[in-house]
C-alpha cells in the first residue's frame, strides 16, 4: 500500500493536472535538477518573478479559448504552455491568460508569446523573452538578458551583464543598466540612461537619446533618425557614429581627451564646440572634414554622415 501511495505522489508531481478554458490555476513543481523553464502563452499577461525557493509555481487564470494547460518536467526542463486552438475566430474579444509564475532566480528562463505582455524581475542567470505585439517590462536581471518585441514597447530598469533589447516599431526605454548594452529598433525611438561600459545602438527611422557614464566603447548607427547624447568617455575609449540623413549631436560631460575625425558626404554640417578648429570643405564636391584633438587624445571619436549634421560640444 505504501508503494502505491508513493507512485501516485510521483505521478502528480511530474505531470500537471488537466485544465480547460478559463480555469483558475494553482500548481507547483519541485525544480530538482532542472536548469531551464520554458514558457509559451499566446496572449494575455504573464508575470515572471524570481524566488529564493526550490520550486516553480503557477497561479492565475487561463485564456477563455485555452484547450489545455501544460505544466510538466521534461529532463532538465520544465515546460509551461497555454495550448490554444490552431485557428482562433476573428473579431472575438476574449480575455487572454493572466498568470503569475514564480521561478528560482538562478534558473534559465525562456518565454515565447504573440500578443502577450510580459513583466519580469529578479533573475540572475539567463533570460530570453520574445513576444510579437506585447509590451515587456523588466527589472533587476543579470548575466544574459535578451528581450525582443515586434510592435510592443520595452521598458527596462537595472539590468546588468550582456543585454540585448530589440523591437521593430515599438519604443525602448532603458534605465540604470550596466555591462554590455545592445539596443536595436527600426521605426521606434530609443532612450537609454545607462552605466554600461559598451553600448551599441542601431535604428532606421527612430530617434535616439542617451545619457551614458563611464563608457569604453560607443557605437551609434542611424539612417533617417536623429541622435542626441550626453557622454562621459573613459580614457582610451572609442566612439563611432554614422548616419545617412539624420543628425548626430553628442555632448561630453567632462573635458574629453580624444582625437576627433568627422566627415560629411553629399552635404551636411560639421559643428565643433570643443575647440576653435573649423570644418574644411573639399575642393570639389559637397564633402567636408574636421579633424582635431583635445587633451592627451587617448580616446578616439569618429563620426560620418551623408547629409545630416554632426555636432560635438561640452555639456
Amino acid at each position: 500500500m505504501r508503494f502505491f501511495h508513493s507512485l501516485i505522489t510521483m505521478v502528480f508531481i511530474g505531470t500537471a493536472l488537466p485544465s480547460i478554458a478559463g480555469d483558475t490555476i494553482n500548481q507547483t513543481l519541485a525544480i530538482d535538477d532542472v536548469a531551464n523553464v520554458r514558457i509559451e502563452s499566446l496572449r494575455g499577461q504573464i508575470t515572471l518573478s524570481a524566488s529564493e525557493g526550490d520550486e516553480v509555481s503557477v497561479k492565475g487564470e487561463l485564456d477563455d479559448d485555452a484547450e489545455r494547460f501544460v505544466f510538466e518536467r521534461e529532463g532538465s526542463h520544465i515546460n509551461i504552455k497555454v495550448q490554444m486552438p490552431r485557428h482562433l475566430a476573428q473579431g472575438r474579444n476574449k480575455r487572454g491568460s493572466n498568470l503569475v509564475i514564480n521561478i528560482p532566480k538562478h534558473i534559465k528562463v525562456n518565454f515565447v508569446g504573440v500578443s502577450t505582455n510580459v513583466l519580469l524581475n529578479g533573475f540572475s542567470r539567463s533570460v530570453e523573452v520574445k513576444t510579437v505585439s506585447g509590451n515587456i517590462k523588466a527589472s533587476h536581471l543579470s548575466t544574459l538578458v535578451e528581450l525582443t518585441s515586434v510592435s510592443g514597447n520595452i521598458n527596462s530598469h537595472n539590468l546588468s551583464g550582456k543585454i540585448r533589447l530589440s523591437t521593430v516599431s515599438g519604443n525602448i526605454n532603458d534605465r540604470d543598466s550596466s555591462g554590455r548594452l545592445n539596443l536595436k529598433a527600426v521605426s521606434g525611438n530609443v532612450v537609454a540612461r545607462s552605466r554600461a561600459e559598451e553600448v551599441t545602438v542601431n535604428t532606421v527611422s527612430g530617434d535616439v537619446e542617451t545619457e551614458l557614464s563611464g563608457v569604453d566603447e560607443l557605437f551609434i548607427s542611424t539612417i533617417s533618425g536623429n541622435y542626441e547624447g550626453n557622454l562621459a568617455l573613459n580614457n582610451n575609449g572609442s566612439v563611432k557614429m554614422s548616419s545617412i540623413s539624420g543628425n548626430l549631436d553628442i555632448f561630453f560631460d567632462e573635458p574629453v581627451q580624444a582625437s576627433f575625425k568627422m566627415n560629411t558626404k553629399a552635404g551636411g554640417r560639421l559643428i565643433n564646440k570643443l575647440t576653435a578648429e573649423k570644418a574644411i570643405k573639399a575642393k570639389y564636391g559637397p564633402r567636408a572634414k574636421l579633424n582635431f584633438s583635445t587633451g592627451d587624445a587617448s580616446s578616439s571619436v569618429k563620426a560620418t554622415t551623408v547629409s545630416g549634421r554632426i555636432k560635438v560640444a561640452g555639456k
